[in-house]
C-alpha cells in the first residue's frame, strides 16, 4: 500500500465523520464539506491504485521481457494499455455517480 492509497483511505473517512456530523447537527456547509472531503479521499485512493497497479505491470513487463524470448512486451506497453484501462474504469464510475446525483436531485424535487 503506497501513500496516497494510506492518505485517501483517510481523507474518505473523515469526510464520511464530517458528513455524519453535519447532517447530525443540521449543518448543510459542514455535511457539504464532509461529501467533498470524501470524493477527494476516493480519488486520491483511486490515485494510489493506479500507482502500484502500474508498478505491479511494469514488473510483469520486466519479468516477461527477461524470460521471454523473441520480441518482449515492453513496460511502456503495459503502462500505455494500463493508463486506457484506469482512465476508461474511472470515467465509467465518475459517469455513474454523476448519473445517480442527477437522479436524487430530481427525485427531491418531485417531493418537494
Amino acid at each position: 500500500m503506497n501513500s496516497d492509497q494510506i492518505k485517501g483511505k483517510m481523507q474518505n473517512a473523515f469526510g464520511k465523520t464530517e458528513e455524519a456530523v453535519g447532517e447530525a447537527v443540521g449543518s448543510r456547509n459542514l455535511s457539504n464539506a464532509g461529501a467533498e472531503d470524501r470524493v477527494k479521499g476516493a480519488a486520491k485512493e483511486t490515485w494510489g491504485n493506479a500507482k502500484e497497479a502500474v508498478h505491479e505491470m511494469n514488473e510483469t513487463a520486466r519479468t516477461r521481457a527477461d524470460v521471454t524470448t523473441g520480441q518482449p512486451i515492453t513496460a511502456r506497453d503495459k503502462f500505455a494499455a494500463g493508463a486506457e484501462h484506469i482512465k476508461d474504469s474511472s470515467n465509467t464510475r465518475m459517469e455513474e455517480i454523476k448519473t445517480y446525483e442527477q437522479g436524487k436531485r430530481e427525485q427531491l424535487r418531485r417531493t418537494a
